[in-house]
């Protein structure tokens, strides 16, 4: 039903970030008629490539986001570290922005997402705030080893943390973050990680994917299988979960939730990501309505697409030079191919993905 966020056809949707998120919410973007403008750094982006019009600006350019912004109907991003600023400014200035800067603030800084995360009633694993050598020596004698120290902004796929295995090891652990801002977070005894994405229109409606089940390889995202075999009990706390979240930060659009299980089947809160996610892949080729569409339907203002599975879909990430595999890959029966258009495949660097199809739901 139309209401008055609802966008038009041809209307511009505005995306910070040029990446291969961006990429993807621009394909989905045009299919539905839109006109994409990207905001980012590099001429030559993912991104840039499919879209309509590019800006090519730091994202701490405001006077190159005023001129982005009067372009565009709607702003929205494709990863968490655009500054908070930045989208303040757009904000002050009249744009709309979706999602919004509490839910950019919250997720970019781990201390905060896990205080929230335990405002509105989820379970996270315990951590310890650390500023300093001495708060890293406290948080380890009441977490105990093994732990994992992580910045407390930005590092994502591995970077920007390290395990604390003996005493012996805080103070070089705490040296090889560079004195950054810090969380210490106790070790999860999970099973296996899973995650859901999950989506919410200005109307407040909430619709969530089927579960995947993730498969890590050196901190980096492997597989995703899914719908994941899960218990009705745990498909429906990771439900609620994530519309805990959507609602605790009034969320517009797409997020990923990724979540530890643990031996009773219960869960805990691993990571917010707010915006389209790796592990929400799948969803092209599982779903009628894939992630990118959803968060373009939320932001616009449109009716949310349907959620449910008709495949159940293995997602694999080609990581470097994976990705020069095209031919054989392509050629797989059952399988669809997606490549970002990057240009050198560096070691553990994500240049595509394949879905593979595994049967029927």
């Amino acid at each position: 039903m139309r209401h008055d966020k609802s966008l038009p056809l041809g209307a511009k949707i505005g995306i910070l970030g040029d990446g291969q998120l961006g990429r993807m919410l621009s394909q989905a973007a045009s299919r539905l008629g839109f006109k994409v403008v990207v905001f980012g750094p590099d001429a030559e982006s993912p991104a840039a490539s499919v879209s309509a019009l590019s800006k090519v600006a730091r994202y701490t350019d405001l006077e190159a986001l005023d001129k982005f912004a009067a372009q565009c109907d709607v702003v929205t991003f494709e990863f968490e570290n655009i500054p908070v600023a930045s989208l303040e400014h757009l904000l002050a200035g009249g744009a709309r922005v979706a999602p919004n800067s509490k839910a950019l603030g919250i997720t970019q800084d781990r201390v905060s997402e896990k205080s929230f995360a335990r405002s509105v009633g989820i379970r996270t694993v315990d951590f310890h705030e650390v500023n300093s050598v001495d708060d890293l020596r406290a948080g380890v004698e009441r977490l105990g080893v093994p732990s994992l120290l992580k910045t407390r902004r930005e590092g994502y796929d591995g970077k920007g943390q390290v395990w604390i295995r003996d005493v012996a090891d805080i103070e070089a652990a705490y040296a090889s973050l560079g004195g950054r801002a810090a969380i210490l977070e106790a070790k999860a005894d999970f099973v296996r990680e899973v995650s859901v994405i999950a989506a919410r229109g200005f109307d407040g409606e909430v619709k969530t994917y089927p579960i995947g089940e993730n498969h890590h390889v050196g901190g980096i995202l492997s597989t995703t299988l899914a719908p994941a075999y899960v218990s009705e009990s745990l498909r429906a706390n990771a439900v609620e979960i994530a519309t805990r979240v959507l609602e605790g930060l009034d969320y517009v659009g797409v997020l990923g939730v990724e979540l530890f299980v643990l031996s009773d089947d219960s869960l805990l809160l691993n990571e917010i990501a707010p915006r389209v996610h790796n592990t929400g892949h799948w969803t092209q080729d599982g779903c009628l309505c894939d992630q990118f569409e959803q968060h373009i339907r939320a932001v616009a203002g449109w009716p949310l697409g349907d959620t449910e599975a008709r495949f159940q879909i293995e997602m694999t990430n080609l990581l470097g030079p994976d990705v020069l595999a095209w031919e054989s890959l392509s050629a797989e029966a059952g399988a669809r191919l997606y490549v970002y258009g990057k240009d050198e495949p560096r070691e553990g660097r994500k240049m595509g993905h394949i879905n593979r199809i595994k049967g029927r739901v």
